[in-house]
């Protein structure tokens, strides 16, 4: 369960990123919301605190419990239905004590636990119908969860974060551009269904935001297109330095109130308008690296699992951070997306620490920890 580690293979560059990136995303949060900056600060510290503690927990040993880890998902997102608040039409939130908890945000590290140990177990007959077959039916009874709740933006992201998964695990090319060839037809013949005609495929917000995106001149949709179009007006506003944290401009999209959930969904908007430019920059270079720490911890990990694990870590990152900046500026309709380590949110910030911790110790059992010897 513990090892003796080598001080030297502690990705003391990861943790520094991840502390940055909080750091900013308290002081944006503060800026967006200042009720808020306080509850941020202690899910950062308590964060880093899990993921420290996580880090140091042989990840091999947990991944045993793998079929555990996944009956849990399981029974988490069952017990939204049983037991779950509703807030804005969605139930998706549990209350404990006072403190909500978002189990979906959760259950995208869950998933990537249980792949990593599931497709390695079936790594030699990984592009086998059979096997194929199994992980996707694997994969869709939670997503069927996350789906009822209803939840369109986990939905899309645990998609690709499976298919990166399966991908990253081995996939061969032929079955990939086979999906690909597949797929791309049914996403088009489903947009148009939703778009086109009457039918319920979507609940109707989500259908109002797809809407309200390709229809961003009819005035039918006005109310939704605002909030992405004073979100950009906030981003260009900011210009190269940005007019400076808790600036007390009235004309600010986040001082006076022109954007809803500035504080999560469009913390990105609060970031262009006080930091401008550069700070936009510097925060996508943190997200950036951050991957990248993730990628190369990847490559040197002892097995397929932990590689699974590194690699799936950067996947959810970069997807999120994709969405979210995308939301912001435009050119996606509204997700909801939060973007990482930056947006309030302490389920999600917490589950990233948690995922980070499972990288970390990834990294500290490298192959070089066990001198060269594997997976050369």
């Amino acid at each position: 369960m513990l090892r003796h580690y080598k001080l030297k293979d502690y990705n003391f560059i990861l943790v520094l990123l991840l502390v940055t990136i909080s750091t900013m995303g308290v002081l944006l949060v503060g800026s967006a919301e200042p009720d808020l900056q306080f509850k941020q600060m202690v899910g950062v510290i308590g964060g880093v605190i899990l993921m420290v503690i996580i880090s140091l927990f042989d990840y091999s040993w947990i991944l045993t419990f793998y079929w555990l880890i996944y009956l849990v998902n399981l029974a988490m997102l069952l017990l939204v239905y049983a037991m779950g608040s509703t807030k804005k039409g969605a139930a998706r939130w549990i209350e404990i004590g006072g403190f909500q908890f978002q189990p979906t945000e959760l259950c995208k590290i869950l998933l990537i636990l249980f792949f990593s140990m599931y497709l390695m177990k079936h790594e030699q007959d990984l592009n086998t119908f059979p096997t194929i077959i199994k992980a996707v039916v694997l994969l869709v009874i939670p997503l069927a969860l996350v789906i009822k709740q209803p939840d369109l933006k986990n939905t899309i992201t645990i998609t690709i974060l499976f298919c990166i998964i399966m991908y990253v695990a081995g996939l061969s090319y032929k079955i990939i551009g086979g999906i690909i060839l597949v797929g791309v037809p049914l996403a088009v013949v489903l947009l148009f269904l939703i778009t086109q005609t009457d039918l319920k495929i979507i609940d109707d917000y989500q259908k109002q935001r797809i809407m309200s995106f390709l229809n961003s001149e009819d005035e039918e949709y006005s109310d939704d297109v605002i909030q992405q179009e004073n979100s950009i007006t906030a981003i260009g506003s900011g210009r190269l330095k940005g007019k400076g944290l808790n600036n007390n401009e009235v004309s600010s999209s986040n001082k006076g109130n022109f954007v809803a959930e500035i504080q999560n969904d469009f913390i990105f908007a609060v970031a262009g308008e006080e930091l401008g430019f550069i700070g936009c920059v510097f925060i996508l270079l943190l997200q950036f690296f951050i991957c990248f720490e993730c990628v190369r911890m990847g490559t040197r990990a002892k097995d397929l699992s932990g590689t699974i694990i590194c690699c799936g870590m950067a996947a959810l990152v970069a997807v999120q951070s994709f969405i979210n900046i995308c939301v912001a500026t435009g050119l996606f309709p509204n997700t909801g997306t939060p973007l990482p380590f930056v947006s309030y949110g302490l389920t999600s910030l917490m589950s990233l620490f948690i995922g980070m911790g499972f990288v970390l110790n990834v990294g500290l059992q490298n192959r070089y920890y066990y001198g060269g010897m594997l997976r050369k």
